[in-house]
């Protein structure tokens, strides 16, 4: 098996944090969490890198990644609105991206083996890209993915409000993912709404899905030829906001028997700066971590 790609989504502007940070710097070398992320791929194996980025800030985060060159193969894809299928357009008034489905297919082309979705704006742990790169290392079945799941608990912030993919699980393998796009932390457990007045408890042991995901080059089929049927039936209903979300995809293949997802257990805890409020929480983790040994003085030094 060669070795896996990985695949970063950064084309998210960060609205609710307002600003760029993908490339925020978290550390006193003006580290970013994507710096993080790099080092632990190539530390577990990762030989290609692939960014998916718009081409308003590729100027801006190419000086980001520079030098990256000398440790891993680098590309850069550029997700935007006009990508669409033959005899598709983009509706009046839409700026939302088409979601996460869109953006691994805009990769497509840079693909030719297994690999792995990550966010840029999210530390993931050296634990998790170490699961999914000894997951590659096994003979598989070409429909066959893995997904890292997280607790909950370990994977929440104090200062608002996360979306989570709730995950239903039987003998390893998930069974389906439920998106919940408000979810609070409650202690070490959560609740969840979706009208803003009722909250649903959730133990902080549910496991979750972080979008960190494992492929064979199979899904980015599966992403082709479901996007012209999603923009059919959705586009109607609602042209500016619908999206096409990677574990939308993966779970219907479940469903059709089509697919199956591992779920790699994770006991790494996530940090992100899902709200500005975030970031001085996630600098003195990232220096614990330092304090630690867990990374160099120097990444990539």
């Amino acid at each position: 098996m060669r070795k896996p790609t990985l695949v970063v989504m950064a084309a998210g502007m960060g609205s609710r944090f307002g600003g760029l940070k993908q490339m925020t710097p978290v550390d006193e070398q003006g580290n970013s969490l994507l710096h993080y992320s790099l080092y632990d791929a190539y530390t577990a194996g990762f030989s290609k890198v692939v960014f998916i980025i718009k081409e308003a800030i590729a100027e801006d985060f190419k000086k980001v990644t520079a030098g990256l060159e000398r440790y891993l193969e680098v590309a850069y894809v550029y997700q935007e609105l006009d990508k669409l299928p033959a005899g598709y357009a983009v509706p009046e008034g839409r700026a939302k991206p088409w979601g996460t489905g869109h953006a691994v297919l805009c990769a497509k082309d840079e693909i030719d083996g297994p690999f792995a979705v990550i966010n840029a704006d999210d530390f993931y742990g050296r634990g998790a890209y170490t699961a999914i790169a000894n997951f590659f290392c096994e003979a598989r079945a070409d429909n066959e993915y893995a997904m890292v799941g997280y607790l909950l608990r370990n994977a929440m912030t104090d200062n608002g409000y996360v979306a989570r993919g709730v995950c239903e699980i039987e003998n390893e393998y998930l069974t389906g993912v439920t998106e919940r796009t408000h979810i609070e932390k409650r202690g070490e457990d959560a609740a969840y709404t979706e009208d803003g007045e009722h909250y649903v408890p959730l133990s902080g042991n549910t496991v979750v899905s972080m979008n960190f995901w494992g492929f064979t080059p199979r899904i980015l089929d599966e992403l082709e030829s479901r996007f012209p049927k999603f923009l059919d039936q959705n586009l109607p209903k609602n042209p500016t906001k619908c999206e096409f979300f990677l574990p939308t995809v993966a779970n219907a293949q479940i469903h059709e028997g089509l697919g199956s997802v591992r779920v790699l257990h994770t006991d790494e805890t996530w940090y992100g700066v899902t709200y500005r409020e975030d970031l001085p929480t996630v600098q003195a983790a990232i220096a614990d971590l330092r304090k630690a040994g867990k990374y160099p003085e120097v990444l990539f030094a």
